[in-house]
């Protein structure tokens, strides 16, 4: 196994989340690339890990905790460390210490940044992002929100744990209209995928919607004032963020505000 940074000949498979086998990497657009041409900028690190024979199985993607979308200081953020599991595409690369190989690495890059630690979201539930795996590593819970926790491990004594944005008010709709609020940060592929597929069906109902998009990547005040980063709202209402619901599931929810809007 090797462990290699990300270099412009992978970055477009990295861009796709190693899934340039399916269509809705396509559907989401070029909001990665964005982000990541801005973040290198802001201290990301990203790799990837191959096996023997040279295919790429798993990536991770890191950053200065203060660029990150959690509260902190002098530790780096792990956004997201994914080994590829689908039978079909690349196939599946799990179960062969590719996650463990990958977040030694990115362990070791932060120290060598002067880091006094590292953190990383994770799901109280059992699959994507473990908090559970988390904790096999060293990793200890921090804060919640929810299913989401934060996890951390420091290196040093002196270091301060993270914590999560506090919880800001939701979206303000605008009168006679119902008002879709898109919070983008770029950094999710699903995420990415449900704001664009909430922009077009927004586009449907043409001046009886309002679609209104925040950029958290280029606006920290944003991040900050509202906590939310990439986030999509209905008339102040979240849309479910697990799995990206459909586009059709997406405009029916609209479709049910606007005919309360005619009522």
């Amino acid at each position: 196994m090797q462990i290699t940074d990300v270099t412009q000949e992978n970055l477009d498979l990295f861009c796709v989340c190693l899934e340039d086998w399916a269509d809705e990497p396509k559907e989401a657009g070029g909001r990665r690339r964005v982000w990541y041409d801005t973040m290198k900028q802001r201290g990301l690190g990203a790799k990837l890990a191959l096996d023997d024979d040279g295919r790429i199985g798993g990536m991770i993607q890191y950053a200065p905790i203060e660029q990150s979308i959690v509260a902190g200081r002098d530790l780096y953020f792990i956004y997201c460390i994914w080994v590829h599991g689908y039978k079909k595409g690349r196939g599946n690369f799990q179960k062969r210490g590719m996650g463990t190989a990958l977040l030694q690495a990115a362990e070791q890059d932060a120290r060598a940044h002067g880091a006094k630690g590292m953190a990383a979201w994770g799901i109280a539930l059992p699959f994507w992002m473990k908090a559970a795996w988390f904790r096999k590593h060293g990793y200890r819970r921090t804060d919640r929100d929810g299913m989401a926790l934060l996890m951390w491990k420091p290196f040093v004594d002196d270091a301060v744990p993270p914590k999560w944005l506090k919880q800001g008010p939701p979206p303000q709709s605008v009168p006679g209209k119902v008002t879709v609020t898109a919070f983008t940060h770029g950094w999710c592929m699903a995420q990415n995928l449900i704001l664009e597929r909430a922009r077009r069906a927004s586009a449907v109902f043409d001046d009886k919607v309002e679609f209104r998009e925040i950029d958290t990547l280029g606006n920290r005040m944003d991040l900050l004032g509202c906590s939310q980063t990439d986030a999509v709202f209905v008339d102040g209402k979240q849309i479910r963020q697990g799995p990206p619901p459909s586009y059709a599931k997406i405009r029916k929810t609209i479709a049910g505000r606007v005919k309360k809007l005619k009522a």
